[in-house]
């Protein structure tokens, strides 16, 4: 049985840093792309970063390029998010997700991917 767990989420002050990781059991993703989603209160759950297991490549969404990186440890199974400089708008629960290559292809697209975990609250205050 997959698992993808994620933690790391909290309350933090404008301007601060978080670090999200996203460990993955059941399963090795050496042929995967893993994700990051985001749900702000009323809205859609949105796309924020994919990476490309085996290669290492990254992809982000417009909002969060520059402030944001996703990272992968092979050993432990593991995807990072790491956020810096959050805005009060970056609030939201944020998911991590596992999908075939397709998913590498087709980031923004949920149903590329397979497996999700249960979501990590990050809280930003102004």
């Amino acid at each position: 049985q997959v698992q993808l767990v994620e933690s790391g989420g909290g309350l933090v002050q404008a301007g601060g840093s978080l670090r999200l990781s996203c460990v993955a059991s059941g399963r090795t993703f050496s042929s995967y792309a893993a994700g990051w989603f985001r749900q702000a209160p009323g809205k859609d759950r949105e796309f924020v970063a994919v990476i490309h297991w085996s290669s290492g490549s990254t992809y982000y969404a417009d909002s969060v390029k520059g402030r944001f990186t996703i990272s992968r440890d092979n050993a432990k199974n593991t995807v990072l998010l790491e956020m810096n400089k959050l805005k009060p708008e970056d609030t939201a629960i944020y998911y991590c997700a596992a999908g075939p290559l397709l998913a590498w292809f087709s980031p923004r697209l949920e149903s590329r991917y397979d497996y999700w975990g249960q979501g990590t609250q990050v809280t930003v205050s102004s």
